[in-house]
């Protein structure tokens, strides 16, 4: 099985400690070793490896005095920050487990996380205060407020800097992310330790550079740390001890003046992202001169973005292809392979050592390459469970295989290829959205009598979210009324970008939907029906 490498740099420049296999690990790791190295820059702000780990033992020693232990959830709902940072290792240290909540959700979508989690203690940031104030169930129990500039100072004031004696194992949980679902509401994915390091590990495994970690790397994390890319990248850098650049929100002028200004090396962000940098008015190749490489998920690159990224940034770029459920990256397309017009391009990439792939009809028995079928994957990655759904994870979890909801082939080189999705969901930048959640909403209008969404090509964000409606017999309304309805209910990037009004919606004899049908007007020209 052939695989596409670029150019390796000799072993020695890339880094790799292969003795640090959990989050507390690392963070006494390089406490130890580089504790006046820069682990995060955050606006005008430095927090040094030894102030990070000293900071996160408070931390977890106040989780501690506040009756929280092992297996407790945490919850943060703030912006991105070196707080947040501490506040990670902090949980990893204490025995809790982290759920990073989604900013930009509504009161009603931040309540069921928190219900759900079983969260009993809450970091907010003040700006999200009336998020909290508007839910409709009672917060967590306890609420502790964050300053942007200094955090939770004062709430870990007094509490000694010394380790807790907490010891997790590569097993034990420390983030729940929460993914949208096919029924309308979230599910909280629980990802252990060693989803932060086996991908890391794979790669060393075979001395691969497709993504890699150099001494005097500095990081850019353009994709927020409450979906599991943020995280994910975030981490890689804390285990290798290089020095991320924690944006508060992505923001494309600031990013490119960050790059330029810090001598930025390396960047995780969807190719929306990239779009948006290249298109900021005065921006030239000279912006981007330090960097070597660009690492983006969430949805292929089109041929032109990739094209001219090539051209102005001038850097490596590897693709990854993953879901929260399999902790984030399983695939990867290597540098090599970014050749524009070459016959890779249209792939999802080629699975990580110890990584397997398979395909699946829908009888679960396994095609030969080049079939489509349901992609399967076996990662050492792989999530725990979904909290508090076992029928669920057995469902999405089988015999360790995620079944992913894409439909695709293997080829004979083993490089998968993603065709469409068996599932429903519409990705919008790099967001999960699933149209029962969005319908189920819609049709609470009272002049809506049914509801199916269904996603578009957007040649910026990847896909869109199109609505059809069936207005009630006699009544009308308007795009305008309903977008009004929908804005304190769901999260901005959920919103239906266009509402098409029909008569009916289209089923087959038994009743159900067909979706595909509808969808399908929109991707008729496209060889690959997801962008």
């Amino acid at each position: 099985m052939e695989t596409s490498t670029a150019t390796q740099p000799p072993a020695a420049d890339r880094i790799h400690h292969p003795e640090l296999g959990t989050l507390v690990q690392t963070s006494r790791f390089h406490a130890e070793r580089r504790p006046d190295a820069p682990a995060v820059l955050c606006e005008d702000r430095v927090l040094t490896y030894g102030a990070l780990h000293r900071g996160s033992n408070r931390v977890a020693h106040a989780i501690h005095a506040a009756g929280l232990g092992e297996g407790d959830r945490v919850a943060y709902l703030g912006k991105e920050s070196e707080h947040y940072y501490e506040i990670l290792f902090g949980c990893a240290k204490s025995g809790t487990v982290l759920v990073p909540v989604n900013w930009r959700l509504t009161a009603t979508e931040v309540s069921h996380i928190l219900q759900d989690s079983g969260t009993r203690l809450l970091f907010l940031e003040d700006e999200f205060t009336p998020i909290v104030e508007g839910m409709p169930t009672a917060p967590p129990e306890t609420v502790v407020p964050l300053a942007e500039t200094d955090g939770c100072a004062a709430w870990k004031a007094g509490h000694p800097d010394d380790e807790p004696e907490f010891e997790p194992a590569p097993d034990t949980p420390v983030a729940q992310l929460y993914t949208s679902g096919t029924t309308g509401l979230p599910k909280g994915v629980v990802l252990a330790h060693r989803s932060y390091f086996a991908i890391r590990d794979a790669l060393a495994s075979e001395g691969l550079d497709w993504i890699d970690w150099r001494a005097g790397d500095i990081a850019l994390v353009g994709i927020p740390g409450f979906h599991v890319g943020g995280l994910w990248w975030a981490t890689q850098n804390f285990n290798a001890g290089t020095t991320i650049v924690a944006m508060r929100a992505f923001a494309a002028r600031r990013a490119v003046d960050l790059i330029r200004d810090l001598g930025i090396t390396t960047a995780c962000v969807v190719p929306a992202m990239l779009r948006m940098m290249l298109t900021e008015p005065g921006v030239t190749a000279q912006d981007f001169t330090t960097l070597r490489k660009t690492v983006y998920g969430g949805s292929p690159i089109s041929e032109a973005l990739l094209e001219e990224s090539l051209a102005v940034l001038d850097c490596e770029f590897a693709q990854i292809y993953g879901l929260t459920e399999t902790g984030n990256t399983a695939v990867c397309l290597p540098p090599a392979d970014h050749v524009p017009g070459g016959p890779r391009m249209q792939a999802a990439g080629h699975p990580y050592p110890g990584v397997r792939t398979k395909v699946i009809d829908d009888q679960g028995r396994e095609l030969p390459p080049g079939q489509v079928g349901e992609v399967c994957l076996h990662t050492p990655a792989r999530m725990v469970e979904y909290w508090g759904l076992p029928d669920k994870t057995a469902e999405t979890l089988v015999d360790g295989w995620i079944h992913t909801g894409d439909a695709g082939y293997v080829d004979e080189d083993g490089y998968v290829f993603i065709r469409d999705r068996i599932k429903d969901a519409v990705l919008v930048a790099g967001e999960n959205v699933y149209p029962a959640e969005i319908e189920n909403v819609l049709e609470h209008h009272p002049d809506v009598a049914e509801a199916v969404i269904v996603g578009a090509p957007d040649e910026r964000w990847g896909e869109r979210v199109h609505a059809f409606v069936v207005p009630v017999p006699g009544r009308q309304p308007s795009p305008r009324d309903l977008h009004t309805f929908l804005v304190p209910r769901l999260a901005a990037f959920k919103l239906p970008s266009r509402y098409e009004f029909i008569d009916h919606v289209p089923r087959n004899p038994s009743g159900k939907i067909l979706r595909r049908e509808l969808r399908d007007r929109f991707w008729n020209d496209s060889d690959r029906k997801v962008n």
